[in-house]
């Protein structure tokens, strides 16, 4: 039996193929891409299916050729280009989420984890947790409170074992440079690579972010979790939230020769002022004993690690 990952050539998804590859799961990664350059050292390791999560079809052969028993559906058409193309970020995001629980109800599988986001609240908020109501305004963050709607539903009507989390942005060696929550990886990303960086943003911007490894254990260890635990089928998971300004005084401690300016763009600073400043994970805490563990320090100093010792791979 084997683990599917959709999104699965995407940033997080890699991740979570490496950390499933190291606890001896079978992994499947299925994309609308072909390939990635985070994906060597593994490819040989994982069964990669290129394949569209809006074809009912496509989805359906994957879940049921490869025997799939647990999925991690982090496949989705982002913020940015879900507002370009509304009609084709539903097809996507909202049908594919609807394919996915389909094939879960048809094959037995034993269950799915969706990766939600802090995208899926609305403007003028500080501090957000499960109960907070949901308004978002974009594409991307309705598609995901449907696709969190629509897993509870097919739990509650099929028994299908739907579990997500809603997390804030995702940090970390490899992610790209694109949407307006980026200047937080790339402050860090490119002093480690001896490059020079011009931040977008003004220097007393709050974001929560997540190091991918937290990202992924959180994932990991929620698919693990108890069942009788969970009192919910959707999670926060917190991070931290740290100031631009402190992002770059992190680096600088640490790469005292850092070039970083910032040069902020009104626009991108804007959208990120419009998103809620704090999460709150204590029910995740509750009840699966989730913590975040990456705060501000060890992200940024496990993050330049990783960079500097790969930097083929990173740069």
């Amino acid at each position: 039996m084997s683990k599917l990952i959709t999104g699965g050539l995407g940033f997080i998804g890699v991740y979570l193929a490496h950390a499933l590859l190291q606890k001896g799961e079978e992994v499947v990664l299925f994309d609308i891409m072909s390939s990635s350059p985070l994906i060597k050292d593994i490819k040989d390791k994982v069964k990669i299916v290129q394949g569209d999560l809006s074809s009912w079809a496509e989805v359906m052969e994957v879940v049921k050729k490869n025997k799939i028993d647990g999925i991690y559906h982090t496949g989705a058409l982002l913020s940015a280009s879900a507002e370009e193309k509304p009609i084709t970020a539903y097809n996507v995001n909202a049908g594919g989420t609807f394919n996915i629980l389909e094939a879960a109800r048809l094959f037995n599988v034993k269950r799915v984890v969706y990766t939600s986001t802090i995208a899926s609240y609305g403007l003028g908020l500080n501090t957000v947790d499960e109960d907070t109501i949901q308004m978002p305004i974009s594409m991307y963050g309705v598609t995901k409170v449907f696709s969190e709607r629509l897993g509870e539903y097919y739990q509650r009507k099929f028994g299908v074992d739907f579990r997500a989390v809603r997390l804030p942005s995702i940090i970390g060696p490899g992610r790209g440079a694109g949407g307006a929550s980026a200047y937080s990886t790339l402050m860090i990303s490119e002093p480690a690579l001896k490059r020079p960086y011009s931040a977008f943003v003004e220097e007393d911007v709050i974001m929560p972010i997540l190091y991918i490894k937290d990202c992924v254990d959180c994932l990991i260890r929620l698919y693990e979790a108890d069942n009788a635990r969970l009192k919910r089928r959707v999670y926060c998971i917190e991070g931290f939230s740290p100031t631009a300004k402190e992002i770059y005084d992190e680096v600088k401690r640490i790469l005292p020769t850092a070039d970083i300016k910032f040069k902020p763009d009104r626009e991108l600073t804007q959208i990120v002022r419009s998103w809620p400043k704090y999460l709150r994970e204590t029910k995740a805490f509750e009840d699966w004993g989730w913590k975040t563990k990456y705060l501000l320090k060890e992200t940024v100093k496990d993050f330049i690690e990783e960079v500097q010792a790969h930097p083929e791979i990173y740069g």
